[in-house]
């Protein structure tokens, strides 16, 4: 299975004015199975930027774009509606217990906002096949209305875990938008609840954006005999940005022991696009150490 991997496009002021046809000319150049996309689709949720967004997203050459939302996408009261209405289309999980939720405006008071669905959390479950095996995808919300930092409501977690365990699979991936195994000024304040998750629901792939820097790390917990790989993609086409942090990933043979990850850049000089790759062959970084890798920017 082949997967392409982009996160914060930004559209709106943050985003590049490059030319978007030659960058989709690149994405479509890649034959990907599954196009995963971690979120900050926008700059401010405005409506116009989650248009533009999704008419992007709509012009990737691939059965299946799995997009969730970033912190940008949550400035607005009606975030949610522009989301699944112009980017991803889908049944929201609600929890399981409502008055267990406590993470801050997971529900607007329907009185103050005039909207009518009050829930803002987007959280949901995808089941992919490729060649007659089974991917769920595990969408994960870790954004809050109108902050930066990250949080996931641990009732959404207990929710995600019961369909999981109720659910067919061959092999499960999580998508979130903040990161779990390193950080920046605006972390995932509780991602031990989310690592715990991962664990109990023995999840080995995570994908992640937010900082708009390349990392890929793998973490193995010796108590509890678990190993999980985080790949955290940089900025796809964000103007605010060092033009080395743009870029997408194309990981060929996914997850096996012949996995390639292609990190593609994307370059703007004096107008004109330009793209560098460079190649990671895993089997031989796994053999130089062993058991854990991390190749990250720095």
């Amino acid at each position: 299975m082949n997967l392409l991997h982009i996160s914060d496009m930004h559209f709106g002021p943050r985003h590049w004015l490059g030319r978007n046809e030659l960058l989709l000319d690149k994405l479509n150049s890649y034959p990907a199975d599954i196009v995963i996309n971690t979120g900050d689709n926008t700059t401010d949720a405005l409506e116009i930027e989650f248009e533009a967004a999704g008419s992007f997203l709509r012009a990737i050459d691939c059965p299946h774009v799995v997009s969730i939302p970033g912190n940008h996408d949550k400035r607005n009261m009606r975030s949610a509606d522009y989301f699944r209405h112009y980017i991803e289309d889908v049944e929201v999980i609600r929890p399981l217990n409502r008055d267990n939720c406590r993470k801050k405006d997971i529900f607007l008071d329907e009185n103050v906002s005039g909207i009518k669905d009050t829930f803002t959390d987007i959280n949901f479950l995808k089941n992919i096949s490729i060649d007659g095996e089974s991917f769920l995808l595990v969408c994960l919300d870790s954004n809050s209305l109108y902050e930066d930092n990250g949080f996931v409501d641990p009732e959404m977690l207990r929710t995600l875990s019961h369909l999981i365990a109720r659910a067919n699979f061959d092999r499960i991936i999580l998508l979130n938008h903040h990161s779990i195994l390193d950080t920046d000024s605006d972390p995932l304040f509780n991602s031990r609840l989310v690592v715990e998750f991962i664990r109990e629901n023995n999840i080995e792939h995570a994908f992640c954006g937010h900082t708009h820097q390349l990392s890929i790390m793998r973490s193995t917990d010796l108590y509890h005999k678990h190993t999980f790989t985080q790949y955290k993609n940089g900025s796809l086409s964000s103007c605010n940005t060092l033009n080395d942090t743009n870029m997408f990933l194309y990981y060929n043979n996914f997850g096996s022991e012949a996995m390639k990850i292609h990190v593609v850049r994307a370059i703007l000089e004096n107008g004109l696009l330009a793209f560098r790759e460079e190649i990671i062959n895993t089997a031989e970084v796994l053999t130089r150490a062993n058991s854990s890798w991390i190749c990250s920017d720095r």
